[in-house]
C-alpha cells in the first residue's frame, strides 16, 4: 500500500510543476493500491499542484463513447477513461464540459479549459487539450502509453491532416433529440506510441514510477513541437498499412474521397 505522502514525493520527483496545469491520463488499476484509492490519488496530486503557495489546476478527460444517448454533463459517466477519470468529475467543485469529447478541470484555469467547445472538431486548439496547450501544462500518463495521449490528436488537427472517420452523436437540439453527423480525426491510435521515441531523443520526457505504475510526464507544447513537423512531412504516419486496422483502412480510405 502505498501512502499518500509516497505518492506526493514521487510525483514531485517526477517534476509535476507546484501551480501549473496538468492533463492526466491513468489507469489506475496499474497504480494501486494506494492509501485513500481513487481519491487518495487525485488528492495527492492536488496537493503536488497547490504547493510552495500555489494553486494549480488538474484535468483529466471525461467523455463518453456512448453515441446512442446525448451526453449528460450532470449524469453521464466516463468508464471508458477508468475509475480516476470517472471519480474525478464527480468531485465537489470540479467543472465538466458538456460535449460527448468532455473534460473535467478543478483549479484555477478550470473555467477556461471546459467552457464550451466544438463536437465536430473534438480536440483542435479550441478544446480542453488545446487550451492546456495554451496554458503551457504538463501532461502525465499514469499506467498508459502514448496510445491514450490526446495531445498527439490535437498535433493532428494542427498539423491539418486530411482522414477522417464518420461519426454520428445523438445530441440535444432546440429541446428536441436529434443527431450529429461529422467527420472526426480518428483511428486505432496504436501508433502514437512512435512520439515515446520522439521525445526520448530530445530529452523532453521524464520517467519514473507512480503508486506502482510507469509514470510519463512532458510538456503539451514539447509533444506539439515534436509530432507536429513529422506529422507535416508525413500526414499518415500514425495509420497502420492497408489491412491491418479497421479504423485506420477507413481513415486511408477518406484520404481517397
Amino acid at each position: 500500500m502505498v501512502s499518500k505522502e509516497q505518492l506526493v514525493q514521487q510525483l514531485r520527483t517526477l517534476g509535476v510543476q507546484p501551480g501549473g496545469v496538468l492533463l492526466v491520463h491513468c489507469a489506475f488499476s496499474k497504480v494501486k493500491p494506494v492509501e485513500g484509492g481513487p481519491m487518495g490519488l487525485i488528492n495527492a496530486l492536488r496537493a503536488v499542484l497547490d504547493a510552495q503557495g500555489s494553486q494549480g489546476t488538474l484535468v483529466m478527460p471525461s467523455m463518453s463513447y456512448d453515441d446512442e444517448q446525448p451526453f449528460d454533463v450532470l449524469r453521464t459517466p466516463c468508464l471508458e477513461m477508468g475509475v480516476l477519470a470517472d471519480t474525478f468529475w464527480r468531485m465537489p467543485g470540479v467543472l465538466r464540459s458538456d460535449s460527448p469529447h468532455a473534460f473535467a478541470a478543478i483549479g484555477p484555469a478550470a473555467a477556461q479549459i471546459t467552457a464550451p467547445h466544438p463536437i465536430d472538431i473534438p480536440h483542435g486548439l479550441n478544446s480542453p487539450a488545446g487550451r492546456v496547450y495554451e496554458l503551457d501544462g504538463q501532461v502525465l500518463l499514469l499506467g498508459v502509453d502514448h496510445s491514450n495521449n490526446t495531445t498527439v490528436h490535437l498535433c493532428e488537427y494542427m498539423a491539418g491532416v486530411r482522414y477522417r472517420i464518420q461519426k454520428s452523436q445523438a445530441i440535444w437540439k432546440d429541446g428536441r433529440l436529434a443527431r450529429l453527423d461529422y467527420a472526426e480525426i480518428d483511428h486505432c491510435c496504436q501508433n502514437f506510441n512512435l512520439a515515446e521515441g520522439w521525445l526520448e531523443e530530445r530529452n523532453l520526457q521524464r520517467k519514473g514510477i507512480v503508486g506502482y505504475a510507469e509514470a510519463r510526464l512532458m510538456r503539451s507544447r514539447d509533444i506539439v513541437e515534436t509530432v507536429l513537423p513529422r506529422l507535416r512531412q508525413n500526414e499518415t504516419i500514425f495509420l497502420h498499412p492497408a489491412g491491418v486496422d479497421e479504423e485506420c483502412d477507413e481513415a486511408r480510405a477518406s484520404l481517397e474521397r
